[in-house]
């Protein structure tokens, strides 16, 4: 069974449209939409303007070349690495450094002077390049949400980046990179409401002043109802309770011995050891720094979150985007009774090289309590304790010994429960009007125990997958999960 249309088609490019040209000794026209309301003037120049009747186009921060060659700075400096340094000496090596780092800096400000971005009509269109130029259109009625993310050089500078999430969209669309604080917050809200994410807010024509002058200071937004702050300390806490972090002890202890036997303790196999060794701690870490003073709260129909330390983020979750609540309880964590909820929203990336930019955090940390209360916030109705889960039949131990006694699944009032994981137990919880598809799946071992594992799809990602099933259990799974589907979109 498949029914439901997945995303719409990503952001379209097309050609920048030639600006009209008044006629000699002739007034330039005026720009409608931003009457009342002067455009700021550039220190870098006037970017050019946009079609007839739109407002002019924008150029970012004129900080925004910096920040990106300090960025390069870094990639420049990781990648040359320390075998780089002990061949070519210090003097070559910091040389080589200045060198790529001036190059990616001259190429950042080239692409800044030719990027720039306006509202036309309900879309965003976004114009960049030099020899190769390209205009992005963001159709803003398939914006899903508009992300403020401040990097830690961007808080230094009080700047802030945009990042656009569309459906059907392969990855993050258009992100600006960087404008001002305020004009940053002041933009999305704008974006928001075109879209229909903001109601009761008005549109304000008028352009966004973009510049070094513009304020860059704190900006006051609606919090909405506060859910739940999650503890610093139970944040630290439970990535101290990971695989990495039992088994740093033994790794240092192991480095220490090798040295102390070898005797070599050069600068180049010292720094190699630390690196490797910084590579174990790497996730830990960045789960504490991304997750640092996470705050979770309701605003209208959608969830606000807000984290980070060195990188703070502010992302929007609309309730309605919703696919799958997914619950985890790692091994070491149930001693203290603690659980991981995360999400599946459609509509956003997931080709991105990593998922830090993915709104899937809805619980870093916490008890069964606090859980249970943020589930019945996004799926009402719905409590983590009370969902019917049946087991496989006993012959499934034959695929899985051990593993059989945790698998369970049931259909629930609102909600497909499936349960899963040994060593870390999870819990998928996807609703029935979230459902794109069902399948029933056999593999060559299940075919010979009349056994089969229905998989529930949704647009989202993986959805949830019941196990093991008896084969006319899950037949009969399967037909019901189809009729409950179309029933909860009213599809006939």
């Amino acid at each position: 069974m498949t029914d439901g249309v997945r995303g719409a088609d990503p952001a379209r490019s097309e050609p920048a449209p030639a600006p009209e040209r008044p006629e000699p000794g002739e007034p330039a026209p005026a720009d409608p939409n931003a009457a009342g309301h002067a455009g700021p003037s550039h220190p870098f120049g006037t970017p050019p303007p946009g079609p007839a009747g739109a407002e002019p186009r924008q150029r970012l921060h004129p900080l925004s070349p910096v920040l990106h060659g300090a960025k390069s700075l870094v990639v420049v400096i990781a990648g040359l690495s320390w075998s780089t340094l002990s061949r070519v000496g210090f003097g070559w090596f910091a040389a080589m450094v200045v060198v790529l780092a001036l190059g990616a800096t001259v190429l950042a400000v080239i692409s800044w002077w030719n990027t720039g971005y306006h509202i036309v009509g309900r879309e965003l269109r976004v114009h960049e390049g030099l020899l190769w130029r390209r205009t992005r259109a963001i159709p803003l009625e398939r914006l899903q949400a508009v992300e403020l993310v401040r990097p830690l050089l961007a808080q230094l500078t009080g700047l802030a980046e945009l990042r656009l999430e569309v459906v059907g969209g392969g990855k993050t669309e258009a992100p600006l990179a960087y404008l001002g604080v305020t004009d940053a917050a002041a933009l999305r809200q704008r974006l928001l409401a075109v879209a229909g994410r903001a109601p009761g807010r008005t549109i304000a024509p008028a352009v966004v002043p973009t510049g070094p002058t513009a304020p860059s200071g704190p900006v006051a937004e609606p919090t909405g109802q506060p859910l739940h702050a999650v503890r610093n300390s139970d944040l630290l806490v439970s990535q101290l309770l990971t695989p990495q972090a039992f088994l740093l002890p033994f790794g240092l202890a192991f480095v220490v011995v090798h040295f102390l036997s070898e005797g070599s303790w050069s600068f180049i196999a010292l720094a190699s050891t630390l690196t490797a060794m910084a590579g174990v701690l790497l996730q830990p870490v960045r789960r504490v720094l991304d997750d640092w003073s996470f705050r979770l709260a309701r605003e209208d129909d959608s969830l606000r979150i807000r984290n980070g330390l060195l990188e703070t983020r502010v992302q929007t979750v609309p309730f309605d985007r919703v696919q799958t609540v997914g619950v985890t309880w790692p091994l070491l964590w149930r001693m203290k009774g603690w659980l991981r909820l995360r999400l599946e929203v459609a509509g956003y990336s997931g080709g991105e090289p990593d998922d830090r930019n993915r709104p899937d955090r809805l619980l870093p940390v916490g008890d069964l309590r606090t859980g249970e209360e943020i589930v019945a916030e996004v799926l009402p109705g719905v409590r983590l304790t009370g969902l019917p889960l049946t087991p496989p039949p006993a012959r499934a131990r034959w695929l899985g010994p051990l593993s059989v006694r945790v698998l369970g699944a049931g259909l629930g009032e609102r909600v497909f429960a499936v349960r899963s994981g040994l060593l870390t137990r999870q819990l998928a919880i996807v609703p029935y009007a979230r459902i794109q598809s069902v399948r029933v799946v056999q593999g060559p071992a299940q075919r010979r125990l009349r056994l089969a594992t229905v998989h529930a799809d949704t647009a989202g990602g993986a959805g949830a997958a019941a196990q093991d099933r008896d084969l006319a259990e899950a037949w009969a799974l399967a037909a019901e999960l189809t009729a409950r589907a179309h029933a909860a979109r009213g599809v006939r």
